[in-house]
């Protein structure tokens, strides 16, 4: 990684002139206080600079280096990781892993060895076969609908997989996902998308912060933007809570006002 630059804090020539380590971006994203019903819900993105969350298809050709740092750093810090099935399929999505960097702060949060993953899926139409549903540290949940098919719930189940009702119809209620996690102790929450999940959230008012690393990168076409779905009747107001920028690409972190 080369060197990572805060861009708003008042720091020393020499705290800026090195690279950042673990410790270090872990406080500069470290979670809120959480009273004891409280939840926090996250989500991180990255976008080009003219709006596309992905390129032919997937995340990674708009990321970098650092981007992936910080990314490693938000699941270590979260109780669970929150995806839509679709950035499953997309982005082969494997099991969170336990990283020893994180293990004593992850231990002093009274938090296990790597966050859960949570799929949302109406359909669960999902392979039951991949390691995120048979080999993960902490058993993969999957938040579903109650009119969701019985077929496919049963063989989530057979996989290892917990399904979790968070929706009276074929779908997910965001707002109830987001509270049956807390109710299951999982309250620091991350979300990673997809557009059409986040866009969900958004629509819920269920968003309490958003990290979004801007890529120096244009790349036209008709690639999604973060978050899709229907508008919000008055766009939702964020406050800037950090601003770092390393190679061109800046890291944002806005806060719910």
């Amino acid at each position: 990684m080369r060197r990572l630059f805060p861009v708003t804090d008042q720091t020393s020539a020499d705290q800026t002139d090195r690279e950042w380590s673990l410790d270090e971006l872990a406080e500069a994203y470290e979670y809120p206080g959480l009273g004891p019903d409280g939840h926090w819900l996250r989500a991180n993105m990255v976008s080009t600079l003219d709006g596309a969350a992905q390129h032919d298809g997937r995340s990674q050709p708009i990321s970098n280096e650092t981007d992936m740092r910080i990314f490693g750093t938000l699941r270590a810090l979260a109780d669970v990781v929150v995806v839509g099935a679709e950035t499953v399929r997309q982005e082969g999505y494997r099991p969170a892993r336990a990283r020893e960097a994180f293990a004593a702060r992850r231990a002093a949060a009274g938090q296990g060895p790597a966050a859960v993953i949570a799929v949302v899926s109406a359909s669960l139409d999902l392979d039951f076969s991949l390691p995120l549903f048979t080999s993960p540290l902490a058993p993969t949940l999957v938040l579903t609908g109650a009119a969701a098919p019985a077929d496919r719930v049963a063989d989530a189940a057979k996989a290892g997989a917990q399904v979790v009702v968070a929706g009276d119809g074929a779908g997910v209620d965001p707002a109830r996902a987001v509270r049956e996690l807390a109710d299951r102790g999982l309250r620091r929450q991350l979300t990673e998308g997809g557009p059409r999940l986040l866009g969900q959230l958004v629509a819920a008012d269920a968003l309490d912060e958003l990290c979004l690393t801007i890529s120096p990168m244009l790349t036209a076409g008709d690639a999604q933007r973060i978050s899709g779905g229907p508008s919000v009747t008055v766009p939702h107001r964020l406050a800037p809570a950090c601003l770092l920028e390393e190679a061109g690409f800046l890291f944002t972190r806005y806060r719910r006002i």
